[in-house]
């Protein structure tokens, strides 16, 4: 099983700049070990199960709760059996049905 989830996280009490908080969050999705790919609006991770995964969000939960009493996540799944390594074939065929590489 291949489980895809998008999230972004964020405390909503902590001023106007997030990105001290992003960063607590990307280094803890980083030393998961599980595949992910930053982007501008949040972050996509790629797990072998939705238990995986959940810990991964919960340890980036935990790792804002220490100091922020608000804290806002945006998620959204894409879990399919018997596939693996989505996060780029799925690039992969979009670029190939397109017949060229695509900007990502």
């Amino acid at each position: 099983m291949s489980v895809l989830i998008e999230f972004s996280m964020f405390p909503t009490d902590r001023g106007e700049s997030k990105g001290e908080f992003v960063a607590r969050v990307l280094d803890v999705i980083d030393k998961s070990g599980q595949t992910y790919k930053l982007t501008p609006m949040g972050t996509i991770l790629e797990s072998d199960t939705i238990d995986e995964a959940l810990k991964v969000v919960a340890d980036c939960y935990k790792a804002l709760e220490v100091d922020c009493n608000r804290v806002s996540s945006f998620l959204k799944f894409d879990i399919r059996k018997g596939k693996e390594n989505r996060l780029e074939s799925k690039i992969s065929s979009v670029e190939e049905k397109i017949g060229r590489k695509l900007s990502t």
